[in-house]
């Protein structure tokens, strides 16, 4: 699910296109605006009316995605600028590269940064990180095969090893990783209008844990209503795996006036301690203020952490 930034008038009505058919073990060369069949599915191509460099994608019929093919350091999605300067305040890109203020290289070498991304879509994310850190390693686990295969023909994604797409279940492809080998953790994964619950669990976040080096990330997005049900679940169930936490959203959704999406994140080390953080996240198109850990915490502070269901008991 995504919401759009100041572009959110844009026309992204849907195509007069035909649903066009790829032939299978073939690639497309470059993006062709219409609807196509995908594992899941459908999804749609759109050309973006307002930057003749820029294309949408739809799934299913909800938009998910925007890429800008000139420039892959442009995030159309508030939600995505938001945790492209969250991990750009924990590792600030080399001058030049990223949203963030330029600093020297540190010490652990940002640049070779290893990401995790848990949902696809157009790989927006991993563009932009792959612009911004042109040395890091990232991996993008999408659940619909077909889909991989299009957004690789339509985008020029990197090759890998700086960027691999597995196709997957996510929290099936979390389970096998090796423990402390990834940097920074994205969960963007939607089934209607809510993240499915195997991937919002305490036992998922062990998982995720085990797989985050030390000092790393877990970044999500949350959907939800104005009731924010959902949303104080999530981050009691992510306030509770991790010892530091913060909330990323505008006003409005943080006062349960309208549907949309918060970023959570979770680590080891703190993540509200840099001021640069707050006012990017202010001077945005689409203001968003940033909770610490203990607004979180009494944000969430009624609500049950969230579990797997139990086994089913097996009869002698």
């Amino acid at each position: 699910m995504a919401k759009r930034g100041k572009s959110g008038g844009r026309n992204s009505q849907r195509s007069t296109a035909g649903v066009i058919e790829v032939p299978k073990g073939t690639r497309p060369e470059g993006p062709v605006e219409g609807v196509y069949y995908v594992d899941t599915g459908d999804c749609e191509l759109i050309a973006d009316q307002d930057n003749s460099n820029g294309w949408l994608l739809k799934i299913n019929g909800v938009m998910s995605s925007h890429i800008d093919l000139a420039d892959p350091l442009f995030l159309d999605f508030e939600y995505m600028r938001w945790m492209a300067a969250l991990i750009e305040s924990r590792w600030p890109p080399k001058s030049g590269k990223g949203g963030a203020k330029a600093v020297a290289p540190t010490a652990g070498g940002a640049e070779k940064l290893r990401g995790l991304h848990l949902g696809g879509g157009a790989c927006s994310l991993a563009r932009y990180f792959h612009a911004a850190y042109p040395d890091a390693r990232q991996v993008v686990v999408e659940l619909d095969g077909k889909l991989a295969e299009y957004v690789r023909g339509w985008f020029d994604l990197p090759k890998a090893p700086l960027l691999r797409l597995r196709v997957g279940e996510a929290r099936e492809v979390t389970e096998t990783l090796t423990p402390d080998s990834r940097d920074f953790i994205i969960r963007d994964v939607f089934a209607g209008s809510l993240t499915p619950r195997s991937l919002t669990t305490a036992e998922f976040n062990d998982h995720i844990k085990r797989v985050l080096a030390p000092g790393g990330i877990y970044v999500v997005n949350s959907g939800d209503a104005p009731s924010l049900l959902n949303a104080r679940e999530e981050a009691a169930t992510i306030a509770a795996a991790f010892a530091h936490t913060v909330i990323i959203a505008d006003p409005a959704m943080l006062k349960g006036r309208r549907y949309g999406n918060m970023v959570m994140a979770g680590s080891d080390s703190p993540l509200d301690g840099d001021p640069q953080l707050a006012r990017r996240l202010l001077g945005g198109a689409v203001p968003a203020h940033i909770w610490n850990d203990a607004q979180v915490r009494a944000f969430a502070a009624n609500s049950p952490v969230r579990h797997d269901p139990p086994a089913p008991s097996i009869a002698p």
